[in-house]
């Protein structure tokens, strides 16, 4: 494809970002995550020439397909899901060097097998390949799939070199503090903390990598990032769907668990965190880990506390009237699983002391939005008092990570006429109105990162662990408690009354969150 194609992100940037042979090993080729955002992102980093000329796929999964087969459904996925048209002459250069491996991930001698097969492909290409073992599976394989790798001797592959193995392994990363202990352990046993990726794909969009550019680009900004000039922070992730066909998995993970500890708490690092000495990954990582250190324990009461779980009853979404959660099929009669989450954290350090942090995340919530809201103190109400003349609002700025990324600020002017009269406005700056809506997916900023060894937008293990050490004790106090305590709101709503009053007690309120 010729250069005028790319995006315009991409002009002047080295068409490979020094990306060496690889080649990238999917477990869980079969699922749909591969199907809907792996393939596509591959596809569309070589579109934009950003994969080396020897570059290789392998699926490797349970279900028995051939190689030309997986070939052709990759084609489908792309035609479906990306966000470009399929382009034969360059899926084509892909496709030919992609192949499938079927095996149990619990069968050693199905590894000796990749093994063989990537020996092969190097002996072909006459140079050594980096491998990227992209884990895409259910939690509950994740344990042998990795001591897998480490007994094939996959894992030590070119250990040292430029070409080291890595391991991409999604989310979920452990259900509580011990699970996601045990887990590094079996993966520091196999790998080196430098070969692992624990991927978050918040990190890999747009807005969210926008948020350190804000903080530090802008002198604006990072002179009132404290303290002295903060009220309050809101972080939303909020969805209008229900749990659908994902019940069996849903009720066994919950809103504080999918949502919260992972998603929102990155949100958080970045907000919240320190400048830090460089742009290196470790120096970044180093400050994310700082920033959550502080976090003090939230405090847990039956009622009242620093935390709310609820449960969707029916409702109205978009004028359709929509089951509650214990209406859905595969959700278990006796089942205490929240749908929606909100806990209020204080972060004790020299910047954040006294300023609440408030988050919040839900399913079948009035609107599907992703977005930090950091809400400045009031003016003195000297010369502007609010009354019916002056309409005066905090100073609020908006950054909304979907579904339309951009950033918002809240601000008071005056009203046209011929007396003085005051009313807040909104300064909107869109991603897709000043650089066109066809950026690249996170996903394929992630995969590129790790293909090239960018660790900074994954997430290090003391990172993951120092996550759980502030949520694991909420999980077993609610499986103490049971059905106590669990709120109800309806569907299309945007949440439970009693989140209201952990804003309410610190003379806050919930923003109606979007534009």
């Amino acid at each position: 494809m010729v250069e005028p194609t790319r995006h315009p992100f991409l002009q002047g940037l080295s068409k490979h970002r020094g990306a060496p042979p690889t080649v990238v090993v999917i477990f869980g080729a079969s699922g749909d995550l591969c199907a809907r955002k792996l393939v596509p992102a591959i596809f569309n980093l070589a579109v934009d020439n950003l994969l080396s000329a020897d570059f290789y796929l392998i699926g490797f999964g349970r279900k028995p397909i051939s190689d030309d087969d997986f070939r052709a459904e990759t084609a489908k996925d792309i035609t479906q899901f990306s966000r470009r048209p399929l382009a034969e002459d360059v899926w084509s250069r892909v496709q030919k060097n992609t192949f499938y491996l079927a095996g149990a991930y619990d069968d050693a001698k199905a590894f000796q097998t990749l093994a063989a097969k990537i020996d092969e492909l190097e002996k072909q290409i006459g140079r050594e390949l980096q491998s990227v073992f992209y884990i895409s599976t259910p939690p509950t394989v994740f344990k042998p799939i990795l001591e897998n790798l480490g007994s094939s001797g996959l894992a030590k592959r070119h250990v040292g070199t430029p070409v080291a193995s890595k391991v991409i392994i999604e989310k979920p990363f452990g259900r509580d503090l011990a699970t996601a202990q045990e887990l590094n352990r079996i993966i520091r046993h196999e790998f080196q903390e430098e070969q692992v990726y624990r991927i978050d794909h918040y990190l890999g969009k747009e807005t969210v990598q926008d948020l350190m550019v804000l903080r530090f680009a802008n002198t604006i900004f990072e002179p009132i990032w404290n303290r002295r000039y903060v009220d309050c922070v809101q972080i939303t992730v909020a969805e209008d769907l229900g749990v659908g066909e994902r019940a069996g998995y849903y009720d066994q993970s919950g809103a504080l668990r999918d949502m919260i500890q992972n998603h929102t708490m990155q949100l958080l690092a970045l907000v919240a965190m320190e400048p830090p000495v460089s742009l290196s990954a470790e120096d970044i990582r180093d400050e994310k880990v700082k920033v959550l250190k502080s976090i003090q324990p939230v405090a847990l009461k039956a009622e009242g506390g620093d935390v709310v779980r609820a449960q969707y009853v029916e409702g109205l979404i978009n004028g359709q009237k929509v089951p509650g959660y214990m209406q859905e099929n595969g959700v278990p009669a006796t089942s205490t699983t929240e749908t929606y989450a909100s806990v209020r954290l204080s972060i004790e350090n020299w910047r954040w002391q006294g300023v609440p942090f408030y988050l919040r995340s839900g399913k079948r919530l009035a609107r599907r939005v992703s977005e930090i809201a950091i809400q400045f103190k009031r003016p003195a109400g000297i010369l502007f008092a609010d009354n019916e003349r002056f309409n005066v609002a905090a100073n609020t700025l908006v950054i909304q990570i979907q579904p339309d990324e951009g950033t918002t600020l809240l601000m008071n002017s005056k009203v046209p006429g011929l007396e003085t009269r005051t009313q807040p406005v909104k300064m909107y700056f869109r991603y897709a109105t000043t650089f066109g809506s066809n950026t690249p997916e996170a996903y394929e900023r992630l995969i590129l990162d790790c293909i090239v060894s960018d660790s900074t937008l994954f997430i290090r293990g003391d990172e993951t662990e120092t996550s759980w050490k502030i949520y694991s004790p909420i999980l077993d106090f609610w499986q103490q408690a049971g059905k106590r305590g669990l709120e109800s709101y309806p569907a299309g709503s945007w949440g439970p009354l009693a989140a209201e009053r952990l804003l309410w007690e610190q003379h806050h309120e919930w923003r109606r969150s979007g534009p």
